[in-house]
């Protein structure tokens, strides 16, 4: 394999395939516990250099793991099966912004936060923000079908992609939709290659859907002496007729890693943030309806008006997963969905299997649609197939299917959630997946050895 390879390093400009052992360390995992050291290292600049690479390995049989920015939580760009690592973080151009027709084009190496801004800079708006945000790569966010607090409101990564250019396995260059905001030309192929980890195709180049920035934003941060308080006020807000943008919700021991690492973090046992935007009348309209709504069950409201003051309260609400890292503990982040009504039963349900195996556990989230991050908060070097933590898990997820609930809202399956792919999916289903992975990717040669 490194023989073809090194051949197909004199077929690429210099510098775009790498053999040293610190790229290839680097190149080896993700945010996940697991790794695996692949046998190159690619670093294409534009669409016809991976097209040539993909041609090459599938006519040799090479597995190919595409890795974007590395933020992943799943292991979803580990190369199990070494060979080659296709890194787009070279691809990292803005091609175009349009506010003339509401896209914009991109590379898949763009930093999640770069497309936003240069947005705000031409007064349109880009509504997907995982937490990640600052480093997590718009490629990334399509593999995974990313997601973020506002979701609630405006949607995941798929409701913002007009068109995809793809290659496939053997280097075939696809363009699927377009710029138009309406299509309906064939079938949902960006559906099926949004949140596909991976394994069906590369994607070298998205058109995005923008819309206009909201002028104005407001925000609650509602303390709460009970994850019972705090839960009851997710159904309160949205049986108002509110609709926030975002509405998150975290437990005690997340609060209490926070209040170690974060200024001015909130000193009650459970909190939701609440964000509005629209127009300035509105937003102050609502920002005061939610506030009535919350007073009596809460131990503290903070609000923010503008987005300066909305984003000191954010900063909170970012620094969570950071606040976790420095426990020293490894952060073992379970995406888990649930009936937006049984978030309660979720969190009664992480708090019996803190008690019951004493191991602690952080949850915190999308309280608006259901996903809530679930982080076992293991020893230090704790590895990937621990038995103790393998338990827990499933556990986790038994306990969440039973709900109706689902084990990934945006993070995907990747290896983490592989030995629970079986009972989160019927067998008809599991036949239909395998069958387009065979269509579009025979030799079973892109991010080989995940779930399917």
């Amino acid at each position: 394999m490194k023989s073809h390879l090194r051949s197909l390093a004199r077929l690429l400009p210099k510098g775009v395939l790498r053999f040293d052992p610190a790229t290839l360390q680097a190149n080896s995992s993700d945010a996940w516990v697991a790794s695996a050291l692949p046998t190159a290292v690619a670093f294409p600049r534009t669409t016809e250099q991976v097209s040539k690479i993909l041609a090459f390995t599938y006519r040799y049989r090479i597995p190919v793991t595409t890795r974007g920015a590395g933020r992943g939580y799943v292991g979803g760009c580990v190369p199990v099966r070494g060979g080659l690592v296709l890194s787009l973080v070279k691809m990292n151009r803005i091609l175009e912004i349009s506010p003339a027709d509401g896209v914009a084009v991109v590379q898949p190496g763009v930093i999640t936060a770069k497309l936003a801004s240069a947005a705000t800079r031409q007064n349109l708006f880009y509504p997907p923000d995982p937490a990640s945000l600052k480093e997590s790569s718009l490629g990334g966010n399509i593999a995974t079908n990313a997601g973020g607090p506002r979701c609630l409101k405006y949607g995941v990564t798929r409701n913002y992609i007009l068109g995809l250019e793809v290659v496939l396995a053997d280097g075939t260059i696809a363009r699927l939709g377009g710029r138009t905001h309406k299509n309906r030309t064939g079938f949902d192929l960006i559906g099926l290659f949004t949140g596909s980890e991976g394994m069906l195709g590369v994607v070298t180049e998205a058109t995005l859907r923008l819309i206009p920035l909201p002028p104005a934003r407001s925000a609650l941060l509602a303390e709460f002496n009970s994850l019972t308080k705090a839960a009851a006020g997710v159904q309160k807000i949205l049986r108002s007729g509110l609709l926030p943008s975002a509405l998150e919700i975290a437990d005690p021991f997340t609060l209490a890693a926070a209040r170690k690492v974060i200024p001015n973090a909130p000193r009650g046992d459970s909190l939701l943030i609440v964000e509005f935007d629209g127009q300035p009348s509105s937003v102050k309209s609502e920002l005061n309806t939610a506030a009535k709504i919350l007073r009596s069950s809460s131990s503290r409201l903070v609000a923010a008006i503008g987005a300066k003051a909305c984003e000191n309260l954010w900063q909170i609400r970012r620094g969570f997963s950071y606040a976790l890292r420095d426990t020293g503990l490894v952060k073992l982040n379970e995406d888990v969905t649930v009936p937006r009504g049984r978030i309660l039963d979720l969190f009664r349900l992480t708090a019996r299997l803190q008690k019951k195996h004493g191991v602690p556990i952080s949850s915190f989230g999308h309280a608006g649609d259901g996903n809530i991050h679930v982080n076992l908060m293991a020893p230090a070097g704790t590895k990937p197939d621990d038995r103790r933590m393998h338990r827990i898990l499933d556990e986790l997820f038994q306990g969440v299917l039973s709900m109706g609930g689902v084990i990934s809202g945006e993070h995907g399956i990747g290896l983490a959630k592989k030995p629970w792919w079986k009972f989160a999916t019927t067998p008809s289903l599991r036949h239909l997946h395998n069958q387009i992975k065979h269509t579009l990717d025979p030799r079973n040669l892109l991010n080989p050895g995940k779930y399917l």
